[in-house]
């Protein structure tokens, strides 16, 4: 897997947003692969499918990107229309979703994870404010994905902090997420609810211990 873009391939563009565009998308065809059954080079959708922009030939799991320039994620990502992407994850060809973060000045990736497709609900995706009647799309209401409502074994890294996890490691967190597939409704909430809690307990008791290690150290 190689983190730096080949920034040749964006030549023929001056829009910024699609120069970064195109070198995500094409960096995820070149170096992504399937997490479900492991298959190299995942297919192209073709533009402005409403679904997802990836798949893989083998299983056929779908997958959509998600990209932005900084080196972090972010508790937030932005996103498009509302109501589409409330369709979209609860219909019955809702897509796994890739996030990707990289640095627009040396074009390098910093981190690329995927978050299985039956961790996303209706309660991790935020409402944005109507545009005002003063703008173009005047009514038009976007929403926001709220990271830190998905657990953290739904939050699976191909590359964390610019140092890329072995495929061995990413497939085996994937199958652990498995379990989640038949679930459903209230029953599915309820399990992420508690998946939640666990991660909420354990960054406290970390937070804690790691202050007491500092005063009596």
């Amino acid at each position: 897997m190689n983190l730096c873009f080949d920034i040749d391939i964006a030549k023929d563009y001056t829009n910024k947003s699609q120069i970064s565009r195109v070198l995500t998308e094409y960096w995820v065809k070149i170096n992504g692969y399937c997490p479900n059954c492991g298959e190299l080079h995942l297919k192209e959708f073709e533009n402005n499918r409403p679904v997802a922009d990836f798949y893989c030939k083998s299983c056929s799991e779908q997958y959509e990107l998600k990209s932005k320039n900084g080196i972090k994620l972010g508790n937030k990502i932005v996103d498009g229309a509302y109501t589409t992407m409330i369709n979209r994850i609860t219909s019955d060809e809702n897509p796994n979703f890739f996030f990707l973060t990289y640095d627009k000045m040396k074009w390098k990736v910093n981190n690329f994870l995927i978050v299985p497709k039956y961790y996303f609900t209706p309660e991790i995706i935020v409402k944005r404010n109507p545009l005002s009647k003063n703008a173009r799309r005047a009514g038009w209401i976007g929403c926001n994905i709220d990271i830190t409502r998905i657990p953290e074994n739904g939050r699976i890294f191909l590359v964390k902090d610019s140092k890329i996890i072995s495929k061995s490691n990413v497939q085996s967190k994937w199958k652990r997420t498995n379990f989640l597939k038949t679930k459903t409704g209230e029953s599915k909430g309820w399990i992420l609810d508690i998946m939640n809690c666990v991660d909420q307990y354990l960054r406290q008791n970390s937070a804690i211990s790691a202050r007491i290690n500092h005063e009596f150290h």
